[in-house]
């Protein structure tokens, strides 16, 4: 046994090898040890190999999908190897001793999910592949369970922002490759092929041309082709569901770099989870499938006014009939997940549960089309999306023909058929009925021939069917006559055969074996009229979401107070009364009121620099205002009262400060880092957010770069900007910046507190209000007291010299610390004078050492 297990270890790799044995999956070895640790489960040991006991741990099979689920999360792949073959068909193709086939049957990775428990319903599931021809990079990514699948191109530099866009929870590279991420797995680069990858994705879709799915250029089908000969790896030939591809355009999105996602939090806080994030403020959907297509559409604003006034259309139409709305989203909410039941059963995992599934989904669109359809002028988003709701009348017939209400997960046990589908099924289960009625006769006969009461017929997995009585019944049926034969003796009672009982028994299985294959011939059946139906059936899936997100962003418009933006081609951002949504949120839940602030940007005052305290609101002003945007180009209504947005190309936020310690930066080159990439690449259409550029070096040199870019800003990207800083000496370039305005959040202090009032007024700050914010915030009052005294002495000395740090010595705390130091020196050179160096012994020499310096700490 070890040897075959060896063997498939070593085809496992780098993935833990689950070794089925019988109702367990065993794991061994280091497999064994890594698992145990991290599912918190006994780690044993069985044999022995090379000497030492072989560690051994495992799960049982029918709870298996939690224990993987817990391994995904934490970072490892699983190979599965099943058995191959019955014991019994092992037994009789070798011997008593033969050893039963087993083989790797798949590859559980994270990226490679379809199984309901190991998928968060509201989150996508992105697998991706990546590589590099003639200076380009191609992406390929797609959703298995779902079976969505794009392709895009773009520069080598552009890769971060792209990956970080889909989030992916497993990416796939060529090995070697100069551009390799991180956490890529490495494949052999021979797979990353435009040819195979086009000619798989022809065959998988049974089409002589690609060219009805869209311009793929070779780059975007060798990463296509990458992907796909990993999906084939992973399910050892088994190919997943994969949609046709779709091309996602260079600009058709918002473009947005890895760092700008990180600080607006959209899909994420910056704690990780989903709690703080944009999507948990504004996520109102009712399915996770429209979940989802939300997540996607934050990810991926608009840039085509046409269509951002088409997902606005369908939200304010629907915003403005709160009944339809209502009964819309409680239809939505008793839908099933069909796009993932799709992904199952094209998969090859699914279940008559799926196939329940697909039959209700399915039926719950076609009853939301013939009630949205009598509505009259419909939004054209929708009038496009319902064809997609109407079909498959036929698969929902033959489907709730064939199948039982509420069809079990398992299929192995049966029972999912209808009754009066299949005239030779039915009769099966009714011979089986009759011969389970005609054992309990059978039972009552006995019992009244042997005089037996206590006789019961039972049934086990090892015996079948057999004749149980108490031990001191047994003789009575041990008679040569009794037509009875011993089979099995127990502590307290004995087991008996008869011949009517052997033929009663042999017409249940028999009906039982023909029934179960009858099934399994019928829910085969079903599968292939789903996976023929697959692409429509997506189709459906897709427009259900859609509709979802819709009367979601539509009940958090009317929950909220939000507002329909105004989408223009004008470079402006013009926002009246704009708010937060996720710090509203976290202030509503304390019962305290977010203050709106108004934005307004236009060629001719595009630059804001906005001064005032720390928690004064800049950076929570500055982020608001770039979260609105995102939002109305992703087709949401905004909160504010009213926003009319010029088209933004790019989006960036550089805000907050953290470090990247794994690649070496320190948080100001980080900073510098992301400063560099937004005057690289903002245009004259891009938003930027900046925040405190500057602050992680010395006061002059971060002073000369805010101004620099500041001036960068204006004079050469001539993009709309906030700019927030503490540096009051930037006022100065509103003289010669004729886009540029002063402004500040304006802050008093009342009784020696400062009161933060988080509005914004117009005009640089008064003042600064670093040492009441101190001061608000628990420091000491003596430290504080002592920075006045610091702060006093350096203005003073910047007025009088224009030197920062003039006149510091003669601080009392300096002037005092360079007196002692004076003190000890003078008692020093006392004892040096004192002491006799020739007439020292090397050990008093030592001695006299350590004294001085412990003389020299202590004053």
């Amino acid at each position: 046994m070890m040897a075959q297990y060896l063997a498939l270890r070593e085809e496992a790799g780098d993935c833990l090898l689950f070794y089925r044995m019988g109702d367990f999956f065993e794991l061994f070895f280091d497999d064994a040890k890594k698992a145990a640790a991290i599912l918190d489960i006994s780690l044993t040991s069985r044999g022995e190999h090379a000497g030492a006991p072989i560690p051994m741990c495992g799960v049982p099979v029918h709870s298996a999908e939690s224990y993987l689920a817990r391994l995904i999360r934490a970072g490892c792949r699983v190979a599965i190897a099943e058995q191959t073959e019955s014991p019994a068909k092992a037994k009789k193709r070798g011997g008593s001793k033969a050893l039963v086939a087993r083989d790797i049957v798949r590859f559980v990775t994270a990226g490679t999910l379809t199984e309901e428990a190991l998928l968060e319903p509201r989150r996508a599931n992105i697998l991706a592949a990546a590589c590099e021809l003639r200076g380009q990079v191609g992406i390929a990514a797609c959703d298995i369970s779902t079976g969505r699948m794009e392709l895009e191109e773009c520069a080598p530099d552009r890769l971060a922002a792209a990956l970080a866009r889909l989030g992916a929870s497993e990416l796939v590279a060529p090995e070697g490759w100069e551009h390799l991420p991180d956490d890529a797995i490495e494949r052999p680069a021979r797979e990353f092929a435009s040819d195979a990858g086009e000619a798989r994705l022809k065959a998988i879709h049974s089409v002589a041309t690609l060219d009805g799915f869209g311009v793929f250029s070779r780059t975007m089908l060798a990463a296509a082709g990458g992907l796909i000969a990993y999906l084939d790896h992973v399910g050892r030939g088994k190919l997943p569901l994969l949609l046709p591809p779709e091309v996602r355009a260079s600009g058709a999105a918002l473009a947005m770099d890895e760092a700008t996602r990180a600080s607006l939090e959209i899909l994420q806080s910056a704690q990780g989870g989903r709690k703080g994030s944009l999507i948990d403020a504004v996520d109102r959907c009712v399915t996770g499938a429209g979940a989802r297509q939300l997540a996607e559409d934050l990810s991926a604003p608009l840039l085509d006014r046409q269509q951002i006034a088409e997902r606005l259309e369908l939200v304010g139409w629907l915003h403005e009939d709160a009944l339809l709305r209502e009964d819309l989203r409680a239809s939505l909410r008793s839908m099933p997940d069909i796009g993932r039941a799709l992904g199952r059963v094209v998969a090859g995992r699914g279940s008559p549960r799926d196939l329940g599934q697909l039959r209700d989904g399915l039926g719950g669109a076609r009853t939301l089309h013939e009630r949205l359809v009598r509505k009259d002028e419909l939004p054209v988003l929708l009038t496009r999306l319902l064809p997609a709701l109407a079909g498959h009348g036929a698969l929902v017939d033959l489907l709730s023909r064939a199948l039982v209400p509420a069809p079990p997960t398992e299929r192995n046990q049966g029972g999912y058929i209808a009754e009066g589908y299949d005239g030779a099924l039915d009769e099966l289960r009714r011979t089986a009925g009759n011969a389970r009625r005609a054992i309990a006769a059978l039972e009552a006969k006995y019992r009244e021939e042997t005089g037996v009461a206590a006789l019961k017929i039972k049934h086990n997995n090892v015996l079948g069917y057999f004749v149980e009585v108490p031990q001191r019944h047994s003789d009575k049926l041990l008679l040569p006559d009794s037509g009875f034969t011993h089979r099995q003796t127990m502590a307290g009672a004995m087991r008996f055969n008869a011949l009517a009982l052997h033929e009663e028994a042999s017409r249940i299985t028999e009906a039982g074996a023909h029934s179960l294959a009858a099934e399994e011939a019928h829910f085969e059946e079903l599968v292939t009229a789903v996976v023929e139906a697959r692409n429509a059936i997506a189709a459906t899936a897709a427009a259900l979401a859609r509709i979802d997100v819709a009367a979601g962003q539509a009940e958090r418009a009317a929950e909220g107070g939000w507002s329909r933006p105004e989408i223009v081609e004008e470079p402006c951002l013009s926002i009246e009364g704009g708010r937060h949504p996720v710090v509203e949120a976290a202030l509503a839940v304390q019962s305290d009121r977010f203050v709106a602030n108004d934005c307004r940007l236009s060629p001719q005052d595009r630059l804001w620099l906005i001064g005032g305290p720390n928690m004064g609101g800049k950076s929570t002003f500055l982020r608001q205002n770039a979260l609105i945007v995102l939002l109305a180009q992703a087709g949401s209504f905004v909160p504010a009262q009213s926003a009319r947005i010029g088209l933004v190309d790019r989006l960036f936020s550089r805000v907050g400060a953290s470090d990247n310690l794994a690649r070496g930066r320190s948080t100001f080159m980080v900073e510098m880092v992301e400063t560099a990439a937004i005057l690289s690449q903002a245009t004259e259409r891009s938003f930027v957010i900046l925040d405190e550029v500057g602050r992680g070096t010395s006061t002059y040199d971060g002073l000369a770069l805010a101004w620099a870019v500041a001036e960068a800003v204006h004079e050469t990207n001539r993009c709309r900007c906030l700019f927030a800083t503490h540096y009051h000496e930037l006022a100065r370039l509103a003289e010669t910046c004729d886009a540029l305005s002063l402004h500040h959040v304006r802050a008093r202090e009342w009784k020696g507190e400062l009161v933060l009032l988080h509005e914004l007024a117009e005009g640089p700050a008064d003042r600064s209000y670093g040492l009441a914010v101190a001061r608000l915030a628990g420091v000491p009052a003596k430290v504080v007291s002592r920075a006045k005294s610091v702060l006093d002495k350096l203005e003073k000395g910047r007025a009088e010299t224009g030197g920062l740090a003039a006149g510091l010595g003669d601080l009392p705390l300096f002037a005092a610390a360079e007196a002692a130091r004076e003190e000890v020196c003078d008692i020093l050179r006392e004892r040096l004078k004192g002491i006799d160096v020739d007439a020292l012994s090397p050990r008093e020499a030592l001695d006299l050492l350590y004294e001085l310096k412990l003389q020299a700490v202590a004053e």
